[in-house]
This record gives structure tokens, sequence and C-alpha cells, in this order.
């Protein structure tokens, strides 16, 4: 039975946007000089045929929505956004100026935070100001996440004109006890008024956030959201569990007891219903948590294997560089990750210094460059090989892991290949763990991660 399962499986586990996991980064080896060269490295062998990945934080929120993990800076003072996007626009060029040739952008997104708390003159400013040094990839892919309740015509006009095709918008659910808990107040007016003007004036890809697992949140709030989510059919859908991590530092999880959560069998059923909800009027389950309709990028890049997993979430295509800007962002070059610094005095000081904000990281060794590729490999495809090019000393341990998850026909394995069953692609987690070697050599003391269903 499935609550069997969600309660045999129901562990603390990362989600894998990279691997190594942040909390298993070894920062003593890090420096930034290494990854500066990793970088170059990666860009002298990826710019030409794929182009990089750019990823800007932008921190702001007028309110704090109490089940958002992100880092975020909450204030109503508009000034703060100028001399954010002059930092920004400074460490990009710190960045340009480590590179022989211009980059060439294949995907650039705005995260936050709450992009749309900036101006739509502010963010011309600021996507001009990245634009000039830098060339386009034939099929680039500009996208940013809107609030429902702030997002403008003038935004979405602007950004349009500047090539921006996808727009995202956290919906999470939208019964009002829910939204009170979680301090996220919009009506379902709201959303569509934004998806309506968006896709008027020509986005081609309109995405809506879900989340599942809110405190007070029934099986009859998930099935009223995603029938309104229905009626305005968007070309994707982030269906999310709530990830429930109240220790991390500057969270904003409060103002409900981890008894007003659903249970995880509860949680397991509101994502069942949802999923069975939108197959019926044709979304397609996309890696973990996301579904899309047959004629959105998302959908069509795992057909046809290209689909890719960063720091981003899910993206259309794989691109071996991610440049994150901004306080916090993380940057990917293959070989290593380097975050940001977190607070944003920290971030400003580093700049006047003239030093890349960075303030961690981790360089890659040769384990980990082919665990990440079998964990890439789980999250995407859901299968994986260990031929000659994918082996380490630890595939046999990694096959005992597995047993008790083959048992229960979570997974099936033949000929050196691991494929996830249609029954186990909810846990797709927790089969990652068992490559997870890092994970598995220091099992963490205190709580590191959200629970896996």
């Amino acid at each position: 039975m499935l609550s069997n399962l969600v309660n045999k499986y129901n562990i603390s586990g990362p989600r894998y946007t990279s691997y190594p996991t942040v909390p298993y980064w070894n920062e003593n080896t890090f420096s930034s000089k290494k990854w500066e060269a990793t970088l170059t490295q990666s860009i002298a062998e990826s710019n030409a045929s794929e182009g990089i990945s750019l990823y800007i934080h932008l921190p702001f929120c007028e309110s704090l929505c109490t089940f958002c993990g992100c880092n975020k800076r909450i204030t109503k003072q508009h000034h703060v956004e100028s001399p954010y996007i002059q930092a920004v626009l400074k460490e990009w060029q710190m960045y340009l100026d480590l590179f022989d040739e211009k980059p060439i952008l294949k995907e650039l997104h705005l995260g936050g935070g709450t992009p749309t708390f900036f101006s739509p003159e502010n963010l011309k400013s600021l996507i001009e100001g990245i634009l000039k040094d830098a060339e386009l990839a034939k099929n680039y892919e500009f996208s940013f996440e809107g609030h429902p309740n702030n997002t403008t015509r003038e935004h979405l006009q602007m950004l349009y004109n500047l090539g921006f095709r996808r727009v995202s918008f956290g919906v999470q659910d939208y019964n009002e006890t829910v939204q009170k808990a979680i301090h996220r107040i919009q009506p379902f007016e709201h959303v569509k008024k934004v998806t309506d003007l968006a896709r008027n004036i020509g986005y081609t890809s309109v995405g809506h956030d879900i989340i599942f697992g809110l405190p007070f949140q029934t099986i009859a709030h998930v099935e009223e959201t995603i029938l309104k989510t229905k009626s305005l059919l968007p070309d994707r859908l982030a269906f999310y569990s709530y990830a429930h991590v109240p220790w991390m530092k500057g969270n904003g999880q409060r103002g409900f007891n981890d008894a007003d959560l659903p249970s995880p069998e509860q949680k397991r059923k509101q994502y069942e219903l949802g999923k069975k909800l939108l197959a019926e009027v044709g979304y397609m389950e996309v890696g973990m948590d996301h579904f899309a309709l047959k004629t959105d990028s998302l959908y069509q890049s795992m057909i046809s294997g290209q689909l890719h997993r960063n720091f981003m979430g899910y993206t259309a295509s794989k691109t071996q560089t991610m440049i994150g800007l901004g306080v916090s962002a993380i940057s990917d070059s293959w070989y290593g990750f380097a975050q940001n610094e977190k607070d944003i005095e920290d971030y400003y000081q580093a700049l006047n210094e003239n030093k890349l904000p960075v303030y961690r990281g981790h360089i890659l060794n040769d384990e980990d460059l082919i665990i990440r590729k079998h964990i890439l490999n789980l999250m995407c495809q859901f299968e994986t090989s260990w031929n000659s090019n994918l082996y380490f000393n630890e595939i046999p341990e990694v096959l005992i892991r597995l047993k008790e998850m083959e048992k229960d026909k979570l997974l099936s394995i033949s000929n050196k290949t691991l494929r996830v069953t249609q029954k186990g692609q909810p846990f797709v987690r927790n089969i990652c763990m068992a490559f997870d070697v890092l994970l598995q050599r220091k099992q963490p003391n205190a709580p590191l991660f959200s629970m896996t269903i």
C-alpha cells in the first residue's frame, strides 16, 4: 500500500539541485582562485556550443510569506532598488573580465525574493546592463518569477520587449485559511488577471507554482486550487511539497505549529489527487514535482532527453556554466560551485573592495563528477547506468542500499542499468540518496533537509 511506503521512506533528504549538496561542500579546499579557474575552463569548453545560464537573485519583498525558505529582505523602501542593481552589474562586469570571449546567453532567470518588487524601469536598466556585453544564443530563453499581487502590465510588457517569453506566478493555494497561515493573501482574480495579461502580451509559457502539505491544508483545498488552476490552463506547473525547515537561519516559517501540517500520508494523498486532476486535462509529469502541457518546452525537453536540473530547478536545456549574480546566488561551472554572501551588506562590502562576493564553495573531484551525473540522470530521466565511464568504487555498496527499494518495486536493475518505476517516481530522492556517498559516509547530527515525501 502507498501509505506503508510513505511511512517507510519518508525521511529527511536533499532535493538534489546539486551534487555534492551544499552541506557537504568541502570549503577547506575551496578558494576564489580555484573557482575562477574552473569557470574559465568551463567557458572555454562550452560557451560556443551551449552558451551559459544566468541567474539573478532579487531579494526584496514587501511582506514575509511564512512558507518561504528563500533568502530575502523585507522592506517597503523602494530606494533600495537602484543601489542593488548597480551592485549586480558590477559583479557581472567582474565576471566578464575573467573571460577571453563574450558570453553567449542561453538562459536568463530572475528569481527572488520578489523580482516584481522592482519597477519596470529599474528592471530594464538591469537587463540592458547585462545584455550590452553579451551575445544571445539562437534559442535563448528569458524567464522571471512574478508575484500576482504586484506584477503589472508595465512589468510584463517591459520584460517582453527585452526578450522574456516565460513567466511563473506563485499561487501556492487559493484557500483563505491556508493563505492567512502562510501570510500570502491573493485572490484567484489576481492570478487570472496576470495570467491573461501575460498571454495577451505574447508570453509563450506561463507557469503557476502550487504547494501541497501547507499548514491547515486539506484534500478539499488542494482540489479547489487544482480545479481553479485547470480553468486557466497554465503551460507548466510546479507542484511542490512544502519543505518544512524552520531551523534554517533567516527562515520565515512561523505562525503555525508542526501539528498544523498535514501528515505524510495526507500529503501524499494531496499529491496523488492533484496529479490525477492534472492528467485529466493533459498535463504530463516532468521529473520531480513538475507538470507541463505537451506543447511546453519543458515536456519536449524531457522527451528529447535534454531536460536538465541545476540551482534554478528543472530547465529545458543544459548549459555547463551557470553564473549566479546577487546576494546568496549560487554559480556552477560544472567543475565547481560558488555561493555569494547571504547578507546584503556583506555582498556590497566585497564588491566595494573589488572582490567577487563569493564566501563559500566546492571544487568537484573525479568521484563527485561521476556521482553528479548519476543523480542528474535519475532526477531528469529516471534511469542511470554504470558503464566504464560512470563506474565508481562504491557501486557495490550502492546496489546493496537499493535492494529494499528494488524489493518494493520502486526500481528495477539489469545490465548495469537502474530504471525508476512509475511507482517509484515519488521516491526518487530516496533512490538518489543511495548514490550519495558523502551523505552515507557522514550522516548529519542535526536537521539539514526537508522530508522526502
